[in-house]
């Protein structure tokens, strides 16, 4: 079975934001307000070497999130995909902490303090749930990787910075563009 990442080339990403609004039309029933599962980051903004990078969960071989959380709503299906439970989370946000990519959002409503559920990138590939219920779509949006299709954020980027599937046949795709480039750093440059 493939393992299934994202990486965001960062020499052709063009901070356009599409696969940002992609997600969330993709997931909009799930998403509580001030969630935002993906987002853009600029490096050196206007400065020599300037460069952005689309973020999310990195879906871990080592997730932290999954390490830290006491009530074990984290985990991970066979093409290491790493999930939760929302009915298992007790909006602690350990999670949030121990992610580096600041992966796990928190609704921005409610009394101060209070975080809520947490909600965080499913890779599209919905939740525990029944494929396709309303209850899946309702807490965890789109399942298109039930129905053979990548993540909405990569099929819409226009200048197909961010890839995501199978982890060899990314890294495969990259790697390739790293040698059209001719140069040992123009990977991360």
């Amino acid at each position: 079975m493939a393992t299934m990442k994202f990486l965001c080339d960062t020499k052709r990403c063009i901070e356009c934001n599409g696969c940002v609004t992609a997600c969330k039309n993709e997931n909009d029933s799930a998403l509580e307000w001030g969630i935002q599962r993906r987002r853009v980051v600029t490096i050196n903004d206007g400065e020599k070497g300037e460069a952005s990078i689309s973020v999310a969960c990195m879906h871990c071989d080592d997730a932290p999130c999954m390490a830290v959380c006491p009530a074990n709503c984290f985990y991970k299906t066979e093409d290491g995909i790493v999930l939760h439970d929302k009915d298992t989370c007790i909006g602690c946000g350990y999670c949030l902490y121990a992610c580096p990519f600041g992966a796990p959002q928190f609704p921005k409503s409610g009394a101060f303090g209070a975080r809520g559920k947490m909600d965080k990138c499913t890779f599209c590939a919905g939740g525990p749930e029944e494929n396709f219920s309303e209850a899946e779509h309702q807490k965890y949006g789109a399942n298109r990787i039930a129905e053979g299709k990548l993540p909405m954020c990569a099929e819409l980027c226009a200048t197909k910075a961010l890839l995501a599937g199978d982890a060899e046949i990314v890294s495969s795709i990259f790697r390739e563009r790293v040698a059209y480039r001719g140069s040992k750093n123009a990977a991360w440059g």
